[in-house]
């Protein structure tokens, strides 16, 4: 397929006319007049003076800085001249409080310019750190191909990076690993879509739907934070004590009850999904992205009673969801948490995959995590895996929300040696959203009329008013406060 041209990627993305260029005329290394012609003719073939150009533009009137490569330069290789632009855009984006849109394409370190290219990766990558630690968001398209150096540090830094259909996205170049292993890469493995599916990267779009969603992305991360929701009252103490636990859990397991899906679809003003670790793992029990909810946005991190139907939460899912914690961190961004699993994989991969070991991890980096976070208590929570997600300053619960060590059922064998006990043990082990609320860790009971299966857009709409008024009363919490508040809820819950 022909490959965008740089100028291309910025007219189909920015606002019409308002690209101004940041870039100069490039200082190149002396390296000798065989270099000089080339860099000449590249310059001729390819219409631009290096294979980056850099500069900014408006997005839907918001200013924004943008890094976008050009292949058809050297094959949009990375030297001395083009990693200075690329240095010096971040900072200065970084100065100027701008969001940054970085397009990469490019087979890598400039080979003719050898080792001191190939050490400009680190100053790109100090000045993309310091631009997204200063909590500016970092949007990266991948072209085909980006490889080599380049996709090892702008071009996989993102925020939220997505590629072009079908691009070649890979460390090594196909060409280099033939030659240095003595064999091509299997089909596949390179190919955008594959990298999408295995977590690497968030996902696939044309570049002509890439300026909707730059759009959508910058709306959740930008947009100023003025929460919009009321508590509602809450069902009546008496009803809520006489409630029958198993009847809970039974209705938790009703297969029309609102998940976090529907919670999106009817509650949410957009959400951006985010796939996979961005290490090579995805678990799509769990979903994580970027929300907007009526006056606030958040990272949302939550689990999928969809997708439990098929599979168990497993490891990788708490890797997503610990990456969306440091998200929210980095971004300085509330955080949601959605609790509603029937429980965590019980298997020897998740064994082997330290199923143990990411619930506790989970579970401290949501003890520390400086942003506000409020979590839900949506349907079922059961065992470790429904624990992982809930620690927050607030937690919402649905009247027939429950945690629980175990499913009533593997409590029941555990102590009667049958799972006909169900019943009774649910009402032993006080998993219910009144005895939650008794022992402190539980803020706000949610009501159900009768059943969120029955009404679940006013539920989910519910859910959302509520969550918007805790995170409306965090916001204005001294950050010091709330993190002592948090350890004090859980150091003396009862």
């Amino acid at each position: 397929m022909p490959r965008l041209a740089a100028r291309e990627v910025l007219a189909t993305v920015l606002d019409e006319g308002t690209f101004i260029s940041w870039d100069s005329e490039p200082q190149q290394p002396d390296l000798g007049e065989e270099y000089s012609q080339l860099l000449a003719r590249a310059a001729v073939r390819a219409g631009v003076d290096e294979a980056v150009m850099t500069g900014e533009g408006q997005l839907a009137g918001r200013r924004v800085a943008v890094v976008v490569s050009d292949f058809a330069f050297l094959a949009g290789s990375v030297g001395a001249a083009a990693s200075e632009r690329i240095t010096a855009a971040f900072e200065r984006a970084t100065a100027e409080g701008l969001a940054m849109l970085a397009s990469p394409s490019s087979g890598g370190t400039r080979m003719q310019e050898g080792t001191p290219a190939f050490l400009q990766m680190v100053k790109i990558g100090q000045a993309v750190a310091a631009h997204k630690a200063a909590g500016l968001p970092y949007l990266v398209y991948l072209r085909d191909p980006t490889t080599g150096g380049v996709l090892a540090s702008w071009g996989s830094l993102g925020h939220l990076s997505i590629a072009e259909p079908g691009a070649l996205i890979g460390f090594l170049g196909p060409r280099v690993r033939e030659v240095l292993v003595g064999a091509p890469f299997p089909d596949g493995v390179q190919v955008a879509e594959n990298l999408a599916t295995r977590g690497v990267i968030d996902g696939v779009l044309p570049v002509d739907q890439v300026r909707a969603a730059a759009i959508d992305a910058l709306d959740v991360l930008q947009s100023p934070q003025q929460p919009i929701g009321e508590h509602h009252n809450e069902p009546d103490a008496d009803v809520l004590a006489s409630r029958d636990a198993w009847g809970s859990v039974q209705a938790t397991r009703r297969a029309h009850r609102p998940g976090l899906r529907e919670l999106l679809r009817h509650a949410a003003e957009a959400f951006i999904p985010l796939r996979g670790t961005s290490s090579g793992e995805s678990d799509l029990t769990v979903i994580m992205g970027l929300a907007r909810f009526q006056g606030f946005s958040c990272v949302l991190v939550g689990q999928d009673r969809q997708a439990q139907q098929n599979s168990y939460l497993g490891p990788a899912g708490l890797r997503v969801a610990q990456r969306g914690i440091a998200l929210a961190e980095e971004l300085g961004l509330p955080l949601m948490t959605v609790v509603d699993t029937p429980g965590a994989e019980l298997s020897a991969e998740a064994e082997h995959g330290g199923m143990a070991g990411e619930i506790a991890r989970c579970l401290a980096a949501l003890a520390t995590v400086e942003v506000p976070v409020v979590s839900v208590i949506l349907g079922e929570g059961s065992g470790g895996g429904a624990l992982a997600l809930m620690p927050a300053d607030r937690t919402v619960c649905a009247e027939h929300g429950w945690i629980a060590p175990l499913p009533p059922e593997g409590a029941s064998a555990i102590v009667h040696r049958t799972g006909e006990q169900a019943p009774q043990m649910a009402e032993l082990h006080r998993i219910r959203a009144i005895d939650l609320r008794s022992t402190g860790v539980v803020d706000e009971i949610v009501p159900e009329y009768p059943d969120a299966a029955d009404e679940p857009e006013a539920f989910c709409l519910r859910i959302a008013a509520v969550c918007g008024a805790h995170v409306r009363e965090l916001l204005t919490t001294p950050t010091d406060v709330r993190l002592k508040e948090r350890h004090r809820r859980y150091r003396h819950a009862r």
